[in-house]
C-alpha cells in the first residue's frame, strides 16, 4: 500500500470510529510544537516534521475532512485526504475555525476531564477556552485514541511474545549471575547487576527506553528506586533482591514487555518476606482470574474494576497503606501506554479493556526501611481470553542458591 492510500485508509478507520461513538460529530486533532504525539501518531504523520505554527486537523462522522494550517507551514498535513484552508493572522484563524465547525456540537479531542488520565491531556486551556466560545461541547477522545494506540495487530502481538520469553529467560540468568558472583568471591552491586541484565537484553537483541530497576532490601521498598554507578548498595547473602526489567524488540511498531521478579539470597527465606510474596502474588492472582473471568463471558471490565480487585486483597491483608501505586499500565509501543490502566487509586480509569489490548498487573507491598515486594506480568486480551506471556510466571519468592556453575 502506498503512503496516499495508507492515509486515506486509516481516516477512513477513524471516521468508522468515530460514527460507534454516540453524539460525537467528529474528532479535532490539534498541535502546536508537538504538544500532542498522540495526533502524529493516529495520522501516521513524521513525528520529526518542523512544525512552528498551529494546525487542526478536522474528521467528521460522516464527510470530507478538513485541514487548516499557516500559510508558511502549507505542507504539514500533507498526504492526508482532505479540504485545505489557510489562514495567517490570529483574527483569520479563529474565523477559519469557527467556519470548520460550524456544523458541529459535540467533538473529540486529546482533553481528559479533570486531568483523570493524565496520558490524554494534550490540548492546552486556552484551546479548550477558544472552542467552547464557538458553543461547541469538547468530550475526551479517550476511547477513539485507545482503539488506534493500544490495539495491537499480529506483527505487535508476535514481537511482544518475542520480548517476553526473552525478559523471562533474563530473570533466571539474572538470578544465577547473582549467586554465581558471590559464589566465587566477586563483589557485586545494585548497579553491576543493572548493567548486566542490560547487557542480557542486548545480546537478545532487545531495546528498553530507561535502565531495568535493580533493587536490594530497604531500596526495593521505593517503587520506581535506580541504581547509580556511584553509591548503588552492594548485594551480599541474606539480601532480598527486586529487579524490574522492560523491553522490546528494535523494528518499527513493536512493542515491550515489562515483568517483576523478586528473589532472596540465600538457601531458605525467611518466612516473613515469603508470606508479604504470597499476599502480593494472591492479589496480583485475583486481577487475573477476575479478568479472565469476565473477558470468556463476554464482558470485558473497565481499569478501575480490575485494580479494586487487587486491590482489595492486600487491604485486606492490612497492607492497603503500604500499596501506593495503581496495580497496572498499559503496553504498547511505549512501555507505558495509552490504552486504559489498571487504575482506581491514583486515577479512577474509566476505559473498558479492549480486545487486542495489554496491560500490566503488578501489586506490591513497600514496607520503608525495611523491604518491597512487587510481582508484575502483562495480561493480553484475545477477543475471547486473557493471556499472559512469558510463561512460567513467579509463584514463589525465589531462593538465590550461591552456586560457581
Amino acid at each position: 500500500m502506498d503512503t496516499s492510500s495508507r492515509f486515506i485508509a486509516q481516516v477512513s478507520r477513524i471516521q468508522q470510529a468515530i460514527r460507534e461513538q454516540p453524539g460525537i460529530d467528529g474528532w479535532l486533532f490539534y498541535d502546536f510544537r508537538h504538544l500532542d504525539p498522540i495526533a502524529y501518531r493516529v495520522l501516521l504523520l513524521n513525528p520529526s516534521i518542523h512544525v512552528t505554527r498551529r494546525w487542526y486537523y478536522w474528521v467528521p462522522a460522516v464527510g470530507t475532512p478538513v485541514k487548516l494550517q499557516h500559510r508558511i507551514e502549507p505542507h504539514v498535513l500533507d498526504g492526508l485526504p482532505g479540504e485545505v484552508r489557510l489562514y495567517v493572522s490570529w483574527r483569520e484563524q479563529q474565523a477559519a475555525l469557527r467556519a470548520l465547525l460550524e456544523s458541529a456540537k459535540r467533538i473529540a479531542m486529546q482533553y481528559s476531564p479533570m486531568n483523570a488520565i493524565p496520558y490524554l491531556s494534550r490540548v492546552d486551556a486556552g484551546t479548550l477556552e477558544l472552542l467552547r466560545s464557538l458553543g461547541l461541547e469538547v468530550v475526551t477522545s479517550a476511547d477513539l485514541v485507545q482503539q488506534f494506540e493500544a490495539v495491537w495487530d499480529d506483527a505487535q502481538l508476535a514481537s511482544h511474545q518475542v520480548a517476553a520469553i526473552g525478559l523471562r529467560a533474563i530473570v533466571d540468568e539474572a538470578f544465577r549471575f547473582i549467586g554465581t558472583s558471590l559464589a566465587t568471591g566477586q563483589s557485586l552491586t545494585e548497579y553491576g547487576l543493572q548493567q548486566y541484565i542490560l547487557s542480557r537484553m542486548h545480546a537478545r537483541g532487545l531495546v528498553t527506553s530507561s535502565a531495568p530497576i535493580a533493587a536490594v532490601n530497604a531500596h526495593s521498598a521505593d517503587p520506581h528506586y535506580g541504581p547509580s554507578a556511584e553509591g548503588s548498595a552492594p548485594i551480599r547473602q541474606g539480601d532480598l533482591v527486586l529487579i524490574d526489567l522492560w523491553a522490546k524488540q528494535p523494528e518499527l511498531r513493536a512493542v515491550y514487555a515489562d515483568i517483576t521478579w523478586t528473589g532472596f539470597v540465600g538457601p531458605v527465606v525467611p518466612p516473613r518476606q515469603q508470606d508479604i510474596f504470597q499476599i502480593v502474588r494472591q492479589a496480583r492472582d485475583a486481577a487475573v482470574t477476575f479478568v479472565q473471568s469476565r473477558v470468556r463471558d463476554g464482558s470485558f471490565p473497565y481499569g478501575w474494576e480490575v485494580d479494586d480487585v487487587c486491590r482489595q486483597v492486600i487491604q485486606q491483608a492490612g497492607y492497603g497503606d503500604y500499596f501506593v501505586h495503581r496495580t497496572g499500565h498499559s503496553i504498547g509501543e511505549e512501555v507505558h501506554g495509552n490504552g486504559a490502566n489498571i487504575d482506581n487509586l491514583e486515577t479512577q480509569d474509566a476505559r473498558r479493556l479492549l480486545p487486542g489490548t495489554c496491560f500490566s498487573i503488578e501489586p506490591g507491598i513497600y514496607l520503608p526501611e525495611d523491604f518491597g515486594i512487587r510481582s508484575e506480568l502483562d495480561v493480553y486480551l484475545s477477543a475471547d481470553d486473557a493471556v499472559v506471556y512469558g510463561q512460567p510466571v513467579q509463584t514463589e519468592l525465589v531462593a538465590i542458591s550461591l552456586a560457581s556453575t
